[in-house]
């Protein structure tokens, strides 16, 4: 037998403080936004939408002491670390509000969450094309790993550079070949002026260059913003919390380097399918590696898009999978609620994801609801589990007896009630429950009462 060699995990660099001493760190970068959370949750109406509306924004500022710039800082930074959550136009406190001062977990995940979202933090700045913003934002993992690996100030030249390498290396990547220096772009003369992004790529390496250092100084400024580095003159270096992150990072990417069951390169489906056999424990290890290889937004996207499919236990499977990825996954989760198929998993999901016992989160499903899922759940067992455990199936019905299971899964409208119906019947042992059981599903078929 081939025993599969792994990559061990990175160490915490040398001097990393303890857990409870960088949580420390990070209740301190995001105090304004703990204030400003606890007080929109605790006032009834005060219209806390996306951006902060202009009388909530006087009432806080006056409130807190703050002024109307802090205010708006810290409310953003509060959005972007979980701590409210926002339903129509009330704010909520979120999970990690709620369990800020006695758990440093959720406090350091909160804040990796804030690190995570700098360039929404701190805005690009204005006039500067979109693609060339997404690939300096591309670029920032290689400056933060090598003023990691310098553990110690880094002159801006050398990241400046660093970041030029890079941003060369994903134009190389995607095939975009520069022009000959004797050449000139067959439109460059008709168009206009157009962004500072269009103006660098016509002006020649030293405009880019020029480009190249304005995307760093909002990078370096954005990251300084979140308290991942300080900035001093003409260099930076990563404070205690932005080394920490840095080589939580690098521990994500050799988990994603040991795969236990090599699902990494596999679409969600597949990789899906590859855990459906495994227990719970190797089943979440599959997916932080997967998820480790892959942005969040891109990986939360492809999962949804899977849960969506016909497939009911790769739809099951998928919300296991979003489990693992947590708060990143919320806003996504939350808004296919409005989705039939999804709402069930969904409610469970944020049931679970606000800090509510697993046992107990059934509770949020409404009897549509809850039959609605039973008969989803069903459908996984009856394409992919085995007869027996499709009969024991029924002892988690919430109606408590088959007559009321049966009225209520003929109403509810699940496409694939008939097939489960008759899977059940032909799986049930007992002659007269079983015959019950194809009444109803011919019902359904034919649209009897």
């Amino acid at each position: 037998m081939t025993t599969r060699r792994t990559r061990p995990a990175p160490r915490p660099p040398e001097g990393t403080p303890p857990r409870a001493e960088l949580a420390r760190q990070a209740r301190a970068v995001l105090a304004d936004a703990v204030r400003i959370a606890h007080w929109a949750a605790g006032t009834p109406g005060p219209g806390t939408t996306a951006p902060l509306a202009a009388h909530a924004l006087e009432r806080a500022a006056t409130a807190l002491e703050l002024s109307p710039a802090q205010v708006r800082a810290g409310w953003d930074r509060a959005r972007l670390a979980g701590l409210v959550e926002l339903h129509g136009d009330t704010a909520r406190p979120g999970w990690r509000l709620r369990a800020w001062d006695r758990d440093d977990s959720a406090v350091l995940r909160g804040w990796v969450a804030l690190f995570d979202a700098w360039s929404l933090v701190h805005a690009a700045p204005e006039g500067i094309e979109a693609g060339a913003v997404a690939e300096a934002v591309e670029a920032v993992p290689q400056v933060l790993s090598l003023l990691q690996l310098s553990a110690g100030p880094v002159t801006v030249p050398a990241l400046l550079d660093l970041l030029g390498q890079r941003v060369a290396e994903l134009h190389e990547e995607r095939c975009e070949v520069p022009l000959d220096p004797g050449r000139t772009a067959p439109a460059a003369s008709a168009a206009p002026a157009g962004t500072a992004a269009d103006r660098a790529a016509t002006a020649g390496p030293a405009r880019s260059a020029d480009l190249n250092a304005l995307l760093l100084d909002w990078a370096l400024e954005g990251l300084a913003a979140v308290g991942a580095l300080t900035l001093g003159k003409g260099h930076a270096t990563l404070t205690p919390l932005g080394n920490w992150a840095v080589w939580v990072k690098l521990e994500q990417i050799c988990v994603a380097a040991q795969s236990p069951a090599g699902n990494i390169e596999q679409s969600a489906a597949d990789m899906l399918l590859g855990c459906a056999r495994l227990t719970p424990g190797p089943a979440r290890d599959e997916y932080r590696a997967w998820l480790a290889a892959r942005t969040v937004g891109s990986a939360v996207a492809e999962l949804l898009a899977v849960a969506r499919g016909e497939d009911a236990l790769l739809r099951g499977l998928a919300f296991e999978a979003l489990r693992v990825v947590g708060a990143p996954a919320e806003p996504e989760v939350r808004a296919v609620l409005a989705e039939p198929s999804l709402r069930p998993y969904a409610l469970l999901w944020l049931a679970e994801y606000e800090g509510n016992d697993p046992d107990d989160a059934q509770d949020v499903l409404s009897r549509e609801e809850a039959t609605w899922l039973w008969v989803d759940t069903a459908a996984a067992v009856a394409d992919h589990g085995e007869t027996g455990l499709l009969v024991r199936h029924l002892d988690s019905a919430v109606q408590g007896t088959v007559p009321a299971l049966l009225d209520e899964v003929r109403a509810v409208g699940h496409p694939r009630t008939v097939q489960v119906l008759v899977a059940l019947a032909a799986a049930h042992p007992d002659p007269a429950l079983a015959k019950a059981v194809r009444r109803a599903a011919f019902q359904v078929h034919t649209g009897g009462a």
